[in-house]
């Protein structure tokens, strides 16, 4: 195997035995292989599209099969197996109808022809043969930015899944996924034309990310903000980990009633802001435990039951995996997964557990500072800024991980003067997200955005601020200083540069699959530069 998509591969080079995230050759190899698959997918619809056919399903599919292949999301070799054995018929069904409609079924490229194999270990040796990253590349730079356009499409299937789930759905958006896929089988693309279609990536996951967020507010309202005890109540209990706020809403209505309290963990912390989960039901409590550093622990000391849904899982350990359900696309081998949407499998483990048995209220935590919520206060907000008192604004978020270079975001926050306001959002707030900042004459100095789907939200308050100040987003005084981890991360960041916005300082470290020559364009064009101590990037930034 060879991996570079995360922050965390080995050395900083590549995975080549097993992922730093569990994944093992084998899965990596079929993860590969289901990804040349829909690449071969992609050019039978993008020749469909031309043709009038339906793609519905095969737009369905090629957003959760791509979103499967994202780091932290499923581990299961035999929904991989399910999973490419499915694409390849769906690339057959298409054809068939191209060639009813005359079309042409020649595509030129074995990606759309090959067989998958009947066994297991013959599939694993296809996408060994197939699949992946070849090293060295013959040249290097184009393959940078063709890694760089296929992890950002991850990020923005995963996105526009979620916004499905939710019935926002955009054609456009699958239609660039298709042509992107197609594009890096071509042989015949370089630096240029790849620079292209990753700046496109970023526009159109900024049109996902509005999907999502209007899925989010249409469905639950617009975030407030809301007080989250970090404590716990006696009784019975589940914990929510992930991202899906569906999943999150359909385990609140089936567990009402049932003497259970509903916690969130991770990336769910934000949920507690949407009135419709938060005000309709009263056993949603509060937040327990972090994100990536201490998971394992705080999953193994949990007395309750625990859901997960989409990505951001550690391998489950057997302190804890009898405990442990997964839904939508996330798996592990030997944990139970709900396909369904009927989660009493879940409560019934959790009435079997003790729960807690005792009273633990802990400390509160703000969050639902959506841009509703933020820009209802803009006025008072620029008056500060006027009068001197609010300096400057830090967006500081993005993704956790293990690293020990991951404590630079929480002693970049404590040391921001009092004068500044920090904003965040996504996991990486877990490094800062319990301080107390205090306030500027009534506004909070950290202001939780939400999850990282949020980003859309955090870029509409730029934009907002920019139009208000009569400036560009670049003029504002704001930084960003982002940690990234795995593919939404990487989707965000072409976002912003599609947008134009500069001066964005990255880690804990750079992409391994970016070369010195791509890193050297995106300085030039962006003037993007890595993390260096939170003492020198201040002092650089407040000059």
């Amino acid at each position: 195997m060879f991996c570079y998509q995360c922050e965390q591969t080995a050395k900083g080079e590549g995975c080549t035995k097993i992922g730093v995230c569990g994944k093992t050759a084998e899965v990596a190899a079929l993860q590969d292989l289901l990804l040349y698959a829909l690449k071969g997918l992609a050019l039978a619809a993008n020749e469909a599209r031309k043709h009038g056919i339906d793609l519905a399903e095969v737009n369905r599919f090629t957003l959760e099969a791509t979103f499967s292949t994202l780091t932290n999301v499923d581990f299961d070799p035999a929904r991989f197996v399910a999973l490419i054995t499915r694409c390849a018929a769906l690339r057959e069904g298409l054809k068939a109808g191209i060639r009813q409609a005359g079309g042409r079924t020649d595509f030129g490229h074995e990606a759309a022809a090959f067989t998958p194999a009947a066994a297991l270990e013959a599939l694993v040796a296809q996408g060994e043969k197939t699949g992946g990253v070849k090293t060295p590349a013959a040249d290097p730079d184009s393959q940078a930015l063709r890694e760089l356009l296929i992890y950002g499409l991850k990020g923005v299937a995963a996105y526009a899944d979620h916004a499905w789930i939710l019935g926002k759905k955009d054609e456009s958006v699958y239609a660039f996924l298709h042509e992107a896929l197609a594009a890096t089988l071509n042989p015949a693309l370089g630096v240029n034309d790849y620079l292209g279609l990753v700046l496109k990536c970023g526009e159109v996951n900024l049109k996902a990310m509005e999907l999502l967020d209007a899925g989010n507010t249409g469905t639950y309202g617009h975030p407030t903000p809301t007080p989250v005890p970090l404590g716990h109540r006696k009784g019975k209990a589940i914990l929510v980990s992930g991202h899906d706020l569906k999943d999150l809403e359909e385990i609140l209505k089936q567990s009402a009633g049932k003497g259970i309290f509903v916690y969130t963990h991770g990336e769910m912390l934000p949920c507690h802001g949407y009135p419709e989960l938060k005000q309709k039901h009263p056993h949603f409590f509060g937040h327990y435990g972090t994100a990536w550093q201490n998971q394992a622990r705080e999953f193994a000391q949990f007395p309750g039951a625990i859901l997960m849904t989409t990505n951001c899982i550690q391998k489950p350990t057997d302190a804890y995996r009898d405990n442990i359900f997964t839904t939508g696309l996330v798996g592990w081998p030997g944990v139970r997964h709900i396909a369904d949407g009927n989660f009493a499998p879940v409560i019934e483990k959790a009435l079997a557990l003790p729960g807690f048995t005792e009273e633990a209220p802990g400390k509160n935590v703000l969050v639902g500072f959506g841009r509703n919520t933020v820009m209802s206060v803009a006025g008072k907000v620029i008056d500060l800024v006027k009068a001197g008192k609010i300096r400057h604004f830090f967006l500081v978020g993005g993704c956790d991980g293990a690293k020990p270079g991951r404590s630079y975001y929480t002693e970049f926050v404590e040391k921001v003067p009092a004068d500044c306001v920090v904003l965040t959002l996504a996991c990486g707030k877990f490094r800062f997200f319990d301080q107390d900042l205090g306030a500027i004459e009534g506004i909070p100095r950290l202001l939780d955005i939400g999850q990282c789907n949020d980003a859309y939200s955090a870029i509409q308050i730029a934009v907002a601020l920019a139009k208000a100040f009569n400036c560009g987003v670049n003029d504002l005084p704001l930084s960003m200083i982002l940690s990234w981890y795995e593919q939404k991360a990487v989707a965000i960041l072409l976002t912003l540069l599609y947008l134009g916005i500069k001066n964005i300082r990255l880690g804990p470290s750079l992409p391994a699959f970016v070369t010195p020559n791509v890193l050297g364009v995106l300085v030039e064009k962006f003037n993007i530069a890595p993390i260096k101590t939170p003492d020198e990037d201040l002092k650089a930034i407040l000059k």
